[in-house]
């Protein structure tokens, strides 16, 4: 079992950054290395939605199309920890983001169902 713990949300303005990280642990946590891992968000009312993921390796990435150009998605697996680089962040960012893992060894996932594991959530208000 993994299980992932989301930080770094917060109070930012429209156009200020915020790094949001994902530490894996638990009994397993050491193979969260081998796992794809995504960022969603989900604002108050709609649904759960897809912003970012990453390979195992950092190889490959995806960025959803609303978020291209100004958010990152990177990991570090000597520290079991992924990470989303959020710039020029807009009030429609606000939302709760939440990191998710996928063991599958699968392509990368941008779907909800394609993920096994989940952290809690870390809130993120961007104000006008």
């Amino acid at each position: 079992q993994v299980q992932l713990v989301e930080s770094g949300g917060g109070l930012v303005q429209a156009g200020g950054s915020l790094r949001l990280s994902c530490a894996a642990s638990g009994r397993t946590f050491s193979t969260f290395s081998s796992y794809a891992m995504g960022w969603f968000r989900q604002a108050p009312g709609k649904e759960r939605e897809f912003v970012a993921a990453i390979s195992w390796s950092g190889s490959s990435t995806y960025i959803a199309d609303s978020v291209k150009g100004r958010f990152t998605i990177s990991r570090d697996n000597a520290k079991n920890t992924g990470y989303l680089q959020m710039n020029s962040l807009k009030p429609e960012d606000t939302a709760v983001y939440y990191c998710a893992a996928d063991s599958s060894w699968g392509p990368i996932a941008t779907m909800t169902h394609g993920y096994d594991y989940w952290g809690q959530g870390t809130q993120v208000t961007v104000s006008s």
